[in-house]
């Protein structure tokens, strides 16, 4: 699998068919640049709110907007890096040391992700703060 070290926008397969559209990812796919070990996915965002506003140490992740849009920030500890997300067939490639936060939901927008670990608080920074502390030696 290609390794990635800066968050960058994949492209997923897209099979065309006058039924719908198909969009998949498997698990050593080149694509991805890791195994998935977790998926989930957030919806009914009410309107103004945001998500996210944490960093993980080991977690690698691939935000898709499934449907919808949504803005993705991500922080390195010294610059702001922003991102719309709005064709499920794009995903956002987001390394571990990256601050996250997520705003400007659509009305009916899904924010699927697909992780490499399972879950674990421990791989979690909740405070900004801390983050900083982490990210100084960037």
């Amino acid at each position: 699998m290609e390794q990635y070290k800066e968050p960058c926008i994949i492209d997923l397969p897209r099979i065309y068919d006058p039924r719908g559209n198909l969009t998949f990812v498997e698990n050593g796919q080149s694509l991805i640049p890791f195994a998935i070990e977790r998926v989930y996915w957030t919806y009914d965002v009410p309107a103004g709110e945001g998500r996210g506003g944490h960093s993980h140490h080991e977690a690698q992740e691939l935000i898709v907007a499934t449907s919808g849009s949504f803005r993705v920030n991500l922080f390195d500890g010294k610059e702001w890096r922003h991102y719309t997300l709005n064709l499920p067939y794009k995903g956002l490639y987001v390394p571990p040391g990256y601050w996250r936060t997520l705003d400007n939901f659509s009305s009916g927008s899904v924010c699927m992700v697909l992780t490499s670990t399972a879950y674990s608080e421990d791989d979690y920074v909740r405070e900004f703060d801390e983050f900083l502390k982490l990210a100084g030696g960037r």
